[in-house]
């Protein structure tokens, strides 16, 4: 797959009048891809509040699915339809990769292979095609620029159809659920 993603990023210049400081186009890097699914990472935090001084790239570093603690990331996922992307994750040991990326995988959730949880409050908004949005109990299709807040529950994302998917996701560091 190749996505790629034109990204603004505005700052501050000398005299501290506002500016663009990054006008380019941010496609897939070979570490932010597993199982068929793409990952543009666009722009990630640190800390709240969010430190907007300066001009250095968050991006670049090895991915991860969580945010930095204390911190957020904005990217855009593309799912292909789940027959691609089941055929991509046979054989791989998941959990091991899960743990890698910083988050916790349901294998046993026999609903979809694809459940997993983070510590984070998610904010997601389907910007092509469509998609399922599966929870433990039920399931919602999500159309383009319909929104989900994703509040640190074990999900996955079913593509049933035969078009790719596209969403655009804020997560934010959250305090896990008891």
């Amino acid at each position: 797959m190749t996505l790629s993603i034109h990204r603004l990023v505005s700052g501050h210049d000398a005299q501290g009048k506002s500016i663009f400081i990054v006008d380019d186009n941010v496609t897939v890097s070979p570490n932010r891809t597993a199982a068929g699914t793409s990952v543009v990472e666009l722009w990630n935090t640190d800390s709240t509040p969010a430190d907007n001084s300066g001009s250095k790239d968050p991006t670049d570093h090895p991915h991860r699915i969580p945010p930095p603690v204390n911190g957020s990331v904005f990217r855009v996922v593309e799912y292909p339809p789940d027959k691609e992307r089941f055929a991509n994750m046979a054989g791989r040991d998941w959990n091991a990769e899960a743990k890698a990326h910083g988050y916790t995988r349901d294998p046993g959730n026999a609903r979809h292979a694809g459940f997993h949880k983070t510590n984070t409050i998610d904010y997601a908004v389907v910007i092509e095609g469509e998609i399922y949005a599966l929870m433990d109990e039920g399931e919602k299709l999500m159309k383009v620029g319909d929104c989900l807040v994703q509040r640190g529950t074990s999900h996955s994302w079913a593509n049933r159809s035969d078009k790719i998917a596209r969403i655009a996701f804020i997560l934010i560091d959250a305090k896990p659920v008891p």
